[in-house]
């Protein structure tokens, strides 16, 4: 491949950067939860997030990523999540709730948090400016550049590879398995990256003996465009085409745009899923309910609902199907339809499998989301995986200032 002249000029500056690490000097990214385990895994799958609504995007990025990686794949990785708010207190809300709901992957050193202190970053203000991108989108890209460029230069030699990925994206079930597979079938081969993924920056897959390279060009043209844009330069500029393979391993969480925390109005095409099916079950709940058929009423598919004047945080309520399901949906509405009152506004829902045959619960929960304005409506990511659901469990996680009501629990099954 050819090298343009501004190409060459940008290697020739390239190289003499690698002799300066000057830009490197002054950060000291630091954890904040977890510990990396002692001896290196194959993999570190690392996730930069800003502080940008909705938060949940990353809860549920990490959830799809431990939900389709068995028992046996999570031990070839380790998860190295870049916390990149400039807000105290949302880092530390953010933390708290981290640990609350992955607290055995914390544990066991399969996921890791980091931040950065500010003063570590270039100035964000009075940066080059270009015909296509405004002064807000510049700096945008451009504290971006420099959030992986941190995550990156934290995750050298802890591990054989890195894995990019986004805080708004879902994992196909086995997607280690994948990678290592494909691995083994390269190993004799010289790559720069290989590509899992069409989107911006997931699913990039680095040696990472190479990261400090990509670390300093990210740093010397983090002002000049997004990161994904710079990935592409990185290839030109040593020479190397990406290796792309297909389908992907990773999709779109939503059609949230992470710049300035916009909805797209554009609605997906065939997304009729039909009415909820909910099949048979009994309820059982840790709360003070006297009339077991009132209880039931959460889970009907009339206008019938259930409410309770007294609850506290750990209060659930658990279906368990007559007969297990691969249960593809799950909608939770909580408060009134007319008013924003007594909703469960902290609270998360689990899905339960079982494999001891308990007959009043499960063995083995996970979680499925969290409540956004009391109301949960999300795809079940492990349908694909085959693995059939027993329990569905809605517990509130926050002081309620009165009881709360549950229109509505509806499943939509295979």
């Amino acid at each position: 491949m050819q090298i343009s002249p501004g190409r060459t000029t940008h290697l020739k500056t390239f190289k003499a950067m690698q002799k300066n690490s000057e830009p490197l000097k002054h950060v000291n990214s630091c954890i904040l939860i977890g510990a990396l385990p002692v001896e290196k895994r194959l993999l570190i799958i690392g996730i930069s997030s800003a502080q940008r609504p909705p938060r949940i995007s990353l809860l549920d990025t990490l959830q799809s990523l431990f939900l389709a990686s068995s028992s046996s794949e999570q031990k070839y990785f380790t998860v190295l999540v870049h916390l990149a708010d400039p807000d105290p207190k949302e880092l530390d809300q953010m933390r708290s709730t981290i640990l609350t709901l992955f607290k055995s992957h914390v544990q066991a050193r399969r996921l890791v948090l980091i931040t950065t202190p500010l003063h570590s970053y270039h100035p964000l203000k009075h940066l080059k400016k270009t015909s296509k991108n405004t002064p807000a989108q510049v700096a945008f890209h451009s504290k971006q550049n420099m959030d992986y460029a941190f995550l990156m230069k934290f995750a050298t030699n802890h591990s054989e590879y890195f894995l990019t990925m986004e805080d708004d994206v879902t994992c196909e079930p086995g997607f280690v398995t994948h990678i290592v597979t494909t691995l083994a079938s390269w190993a004799q081969r010289f790559w720069i990256t290989l590509q899992f993924s069409q989107l911006n920056f997931t699913g990039k897959l680095f040696h990472t003996s190479d990261l400090p390279y990509f670390v300093h060009f990210l740093l010397l043209f983090y002002q000049e465009m997004p990161c994904h844009d710079l990935l592409s330069h990185f290839h030109e500029v040593l020479q190397q085409k990406p290796i792309e393979f297909s389908p992907s391993l990773f999709q779109r969480m939503s059609n949230y745009s992470s710049f300035e925390g916009i909805f797209s109005s554009f609605k997906k095409k065939g997304n009729d899923i039909g009415s909820p099916s909910n099949p048979a079950a009994t309820i059982y709940t840790n709360l003070n309910v006297t009339n077991s058929s009132a209880l039931m009423n959460a889970y009907s598919l009339d206008k019938s609902f259930f409410s309770i004047e007294d609850a506290e945080v750990g209060s659930h309520l658990t279906l368990i199907l007559d007969k297990p399901s691969r249960v593809f949906r799950v909608q939770v509405l909580t408060g009134s339809e007319l008013e924003e009152e007594n909703q469960v506004k902290e609270g998360q829902v689990e899905l339960g499998y079982d494999t001891t045959n308990r007959i009043n619960d499960c063995d083995d929960y996970v979680l499925l989301g969290l409540l956004v304005n009391g109301t949960l409506n999300k795809q079940v990511l492990s349908e694909k995986s085959g693995k059939k659901v027993k329990c569905v469990r809605l517990v509130v996680t926050g002081t309620l200032a009165s009881g709360f009501i549950v229109r509505h629990i509806n499943l939509w099954t295979k």
